[in-house]
């Protein structure tokens, strides 16, 4: 198995103690890590170093969003953690995007991504905020900002990954949650698509998260699905 899997696995804990028994299973062949917001606020910079340090690499996913400035500064502070990759939210807009691309002009610096439209998110958040379009329409309006601001790739639905792959090459990254295996239950996810259908449709990255951290032995699920998307 290669160092170039293309799962990253979502951290989704509270303790570092329930962080470090599953990293201790795996191997950094296997998967990459996400670090989120909860996992983060409680555990901090520390244990993001700490995995950095076991040769994983690291997802930082707190989707900066604030004035540009301040974003800049805060990607460059997680640059400085040594993580593969972190994220922005494009709904700041492209002058925030490309304040954070230029505050990541080292050539080590982490690959970074902007968040579309969240996959828990549907038709009905789009009606209540008054934007008159489909949610594919604005992931499709949202990546193309953050396209025009340099960004290495977006996060998005699978289901909208064959449309951004066609708009946006092979080079633009698409980092894709709402992974779920056909005999996992849907959660809080609302457009979610198996693991094997998402690199068909042109997934760079399959963010999976409870299927594999609460699975008895994530070791083989991770091997079957690695096996089974290469």
């Amino acid at each position: 198995m290669s160092k170039q899997s293309k799962i990253i696995v979502a951290l989704d804990f509270s303790t570092e103690h329930d962080v470090m028994e599953l990293v201790d299973r795996i191997e950094p062949s296997m998967c990459r890590l996400k670090v989120g917001k909860e996992l983060f606020t409680r555990c901090g910079p520390a244990l993001v170093k700490k995995l950095v340090d076991k040769k994983f690499d690291v997802f930082l996913d707190l989707k900066f969003h604030d004035i540009p400035n301040t974003v800049a500064k805060a990607c460059s502070a997680a640059a400085d953690l040594g993580v593969w990759m972190i994220n922005v939210h494009a709904l700041g807009g492209e002058k925030m995007m490309s304040a954070a691309r230029q505050a990541l002009s080292d050539d080590n610096a982490p690959l970074l991504l902007a968040v579309t439209w969240l996959t828990s998110s549907g038709q009905s958040e789009l009606d209540a905020l008054g934007i008159k379009a489909e949610p594919q329409e604005m992931v499709s309006r949202l990546a193309k900002m953050a396209y025009n601001s340099g960004m290495s790739g977006v996060v998005c639905s699978a289901q909208e990954a064959s449309v951004l792959r066609r708009d946006f090459g092979e080079e633009f990254l698409l980092v894709t949650p709402g992974i779920r295996l056909l005999d996992s239950k849907q959660d809080d996810q609302c457009r979610v698509v198996t693991p094997k259908k998402a690199i068909e449709d042109g997934a760079s990255y399959l963010v999976i998260g409870r299927p594999i951290t609460q699975a008895e032995d994530p070791c083989k699920v991770l091997r079957t699905i690695n096996q089974d998307i290469c």
